[in-house]
């Protein structure tokens, strides 16, 4: 048998199974996180062995904003390599884990508030390869995108999240792949090799985020604007911040939180990680 016929196989049987997968924010930070062997991959590749195989990963990435919504849907999606001026060991990786067209179909229709769109153009994007290949290395899980639409503001991520329920019952692990605290131009870049160093801003909006999580105050961390007069310097821009609220709007009443990585790199970027359930 085929390793696609295998793969189809696998997800064909996309069906309730009496197990909630829970659901994960990962902070991925630089996409050398990818293939280095530090804190943060470690743990990404522990938090493979403390959960159920899933059936496919469904990444919500900072990294694709798209006009609409949309849901990758080719059977072999490429590895992207959208950054520049790293080393070229970093050029060559390719990730070669399958799509599923079923999985695609089944989100799509799961989205009762927009007309989300098959997408086969994109692939994946290292806000989803350098934290998955960690987990699943063998590349042996089905992995799909689903698209940020940059138009719409943060209640509409929050509320359409709420639509993707139904996935964590047959067994797809959702992930968004983002950073609490991400601003790219205020990084001092002659500290980044000192350990949890961070700015006096970055890490008390860090805790902020932290308490309001785990509070469950949802509508806070949707008007996130209204937080700290500091919140520009954290979220100058929303897209690495917009995954979390993917997850958040995934959580059920009394489900646990967890926090993990919760480190500052650079002085303006914290690698804090979650997972809800």
């Amino acid at each position: 048998m085929s390793d696609l016929s295998k793969f189809n196989r696998f997800t064909s049987e996309l069906k309730e199974n009496g197990y909630l997968m829970p659901v994960f924010f990962i902070g991925h930070g630089s996409p050398m996180n990818g293939i280095e062997d530090n804190e943060f991959s470690r743990r990404w590749k522990e938090l493979a062995h403390e959960i159920a195989q899933p059936k496919a990963v469904l990444v919500i990435s900072a990294h694709w904003l798209s006009k609409g919504t949309k849901v990758t849907a080719m059977e072999f999606p490429p590895t992207i390599h959208d950054f520049g001026g790293f080393p070229q060991a970093l050029f060559d990786v390719q990730y070669p884990a399958l799509g599923s067209r079923q999985v695609a179909s089944e989100t799509i229709s799961l989205l009762h508030k927009v007309h989300a769109e098959a997408d086969h153009d994109w692939g994946l994007d290292h806000g989803a390869w350098t934290v998955v290949r960690h987990m699943y290395p063998n590349a042996n899980i089905p992995v799909l995108q689903l698209s940020i639409d940059y138009s719409k503001g943060p209640q509409y991520h929050y509320d359409l999240a709420k639509d993707l329920y139904a996935l964590r019952k047959k067994g797809v692990l959702i992930l968004g792949s983002g950073n609490m605290v991400h601003n790219l131009r205020m990084v001092a870049w002659d500290r980044l090799n000192e350990p949890d160093y961070g700015f006096d801003w970055a890490y008390e909006l860090n805790e902020k985020f932290k308490k309001l999580i785990a509070d469950g105050n949802h509508q806070a961390l949707i008007n996130f604007n209204t937080i700290s007069p500091d919140i520009k310097l954290a979220i100058p821009t929303s897209e690495h911040y917009l995954p979390l609220l993917y997850n958040l709007g995934l959580q059920r009443a009394n489900e646990t939180v967890s926090f993990f990585n919760h480190r500052a790199v650079g002085g303006s970027l914290t690698m804090t990680s979650l997972r809800i359930g």
